[in-house]
């Protein structure tokens, strides 16, 4: 049983499925580079908290005696996390790169798009959502009226409640003055 060539000997290129195996490798969805992206993140946070430890552990020679041995494996250590950190940022930068290139060719997209707004005049968000359905849009429109008439109530109520206040309060005051 032999093992099929990884170069075709009459063209010189890769046997068809390889290069679809290739191209799939190649083409990573975008969703998961973030994650991986994201793990990388995480990993570079917990190497930068090993290494500060790794720094607080470590004791300055100013006179202690101290051991050669565990200052250069602890040293041996830092430099490997500093090692792995740097590779680990290479690796975020690849990351980056390639969802780079993958949203090239999409519209950017405005935050201010993606996050639902409270305003209390509505214009804004009217402009943006011309392109919605229509019932999305009268809903919205209708909570915000809601929400103005819940306000305004509110207003009425807290006068209401200052007026008793200052009822009450000179009742109190009236009441004392008697005594």
């Amino acid at each position: 049983m032999t093992t099929p060539p990884l170069v075709s000997p009459f063209t010189g290129q890769p046997p068809p499925q390889q290069q679809q195996q290739g191209q799939a490798a190649r083409d990573v969805n975008t969703a998961s580079l973030c994650r991986i992206g994201q793990e990388t993140v995480q990993d570079i946070v917990l190497r930068t908290m090993e290494i500060f430890q790794l720094l607080r552990n470590m004791q300055l020679p100013n006179g202690v005696t101290y051991h050669p041995n565990t200052h250069q494996d602890r040293l041996g250590k830092l430099q490997e996390h500093l090692r792995m950190l740097s590779v680990l940022f290479r690796k975020l930068r690849l990351v980056y790169d390639k969802c780079s290139e993958n949203c090239a060719g999409l519209d950017p997209i405005l935050p201010e798009q993606l996050i639902p707004f409270l305003e209390d005049d509505g214009t804004k968000h009217d402009d943006h959502s011309a392109g919605q359905n229509r019932p999305a849009a009268e809903d919205r429109r209708e909570i915000l009226e809601v929400n103005k008439r819940l306000k305004k109530k509110n207003q009425q109520l807290k006068q209401i409640m200052d007026q008793l206040r200052n009822l009450i309060w000179e009742i109190n005051s009236m009441l004392a003055v008697r005594s």
